[in-house]
């Protein structure tokens, strides 16, 4: 009996690990098909724009119920986008191994969160001001337009850099509860970056796209002018990040801010080229999150400093 008892012990372990493991395995797989880690790209611009419009910190449920928006309205996003392409991605070596494809998440598992990260997003835009309200039915719909338009055009890079603009602007709306001159500039600065630097990552998928219909500058104009297009894209963002700088009035250090941006931008493009796609991941994944992360962090510093 004791030999039974220690042998039944010896078992819980095990159990509860087991338990534990068919929990955290799915929100892992979740969080790896949403893509959560991306959320460096968009949120320091949304927390930049949210301190431009209060000038200086925004009231802590302000800032708690922006980044609820952010989640559920990103999460939503993917989401949706997982759903609609499951089986473009089923087609695609580089991305048959997502959670859908793979059959690492069932579809009504994802149709499910998709729901609930909808409900979230409307509830937080809903908790923020009649604006941010009437305008989250729109954000909405330009999140899930995303996911078929490069079956139609060659650009959807515009459109991605659209559904990441609305960040800053969105956050811009909840603080003022207006549409403001600096939250549009600063809004089309993320669009163009965006833009930019989803045609250097479109580059892996260049013949897969133009074998089976698919629609993006690179596959429709090849490497070397897409990389060019890129480069435009960039140099209008940063332009239009020295405008803002000149009319909020910015710093010293608002303006390193933007002298980091450009440098990034600047090696990102020195590291890629048409023959050469070996570090694309470090142009995008690298470069692109010390963008965000520097130009916000410089930003918020110089509005706090004045």
């Amino acid at each position: 009996m004791e030999g039974d008892r220690e042998r039944a012990s010896a078992k819980t372990p095990t159990v509860v690990t087991s338990s534990a493991s068919r929990v955290v395995r799915p929100f892992r797989t979740t969080l790896e098909m949403i893509k959560f880690s991306h959320t460096i790209f968009a949120l320091p611009f949304a927390l930049l724009a949210a301190v431009l419009a209060a000038d200086g910190w925004p009231e802590a449920a302000t800032l708690a119920k922006i980044l609820l928006a952010m989640v559920g309205a990103r999460s939503a996003a993917m989401a949706h986008n997982r759903l609609a392409d499951r089986e473009l991605d089923a087609a695609n070596p580089r991305t048959a191994s997502r959670a859908l494809p793979s059959g690492a998440l069932s579809v009504t598992y994802v149709r499910v969160f998709l729901a609930a990260s909808v409900v979230l997003f409307l509830a937080a835009a809903a908790s923020l001001n009649r604006l941010t309200l009437l305008l989250s039915p729109v954000a909405l719909a330009i999140l899930f337009l995303y996911a078929y338009a490069k079956r139609h055009t060659a650009l959807s890079h515009l459109l991605l850099g659209l559904c990441l603009a609305m960040a800053p602007v969105g956050a811009w709306i909840a603080v003022r509860g207006d549409l403001g001159t600096m939250a549009v500039l600063l809004g089309l600065a993320v669009l163009l970056w965006t833009a930019g630097f989803d045609v250097i990552y479109a580059l892996q998928d260049e013949e897969h796209d133009r074998r089976t219909g698919l629609h993006s500058i690179p596959a429709s104009l090849g490497a070397g002018p897409a990389l060019a297009i890129s480069a435009l894209f960039h140099a209008g963002m940063v332009a239009l990040l020295l405008l803002v700088w000149r009319l909020e009035g910015g710093g010293t250090l608002f303006g390193i801010g933007i002298g980091a941006t450009a440098a990034a931008l600047l090696y990102q493009h020195l590291i890629v080229r048409p023959r050469d796609l070996s570090r694309v991941n470090a142009a995008f994944f690298t470069a692109n999150g010390f963008v965000s992360v520097a130009l916000a962090a410089f930003g918020i510093a110089d509005v706090m400093v004045r």
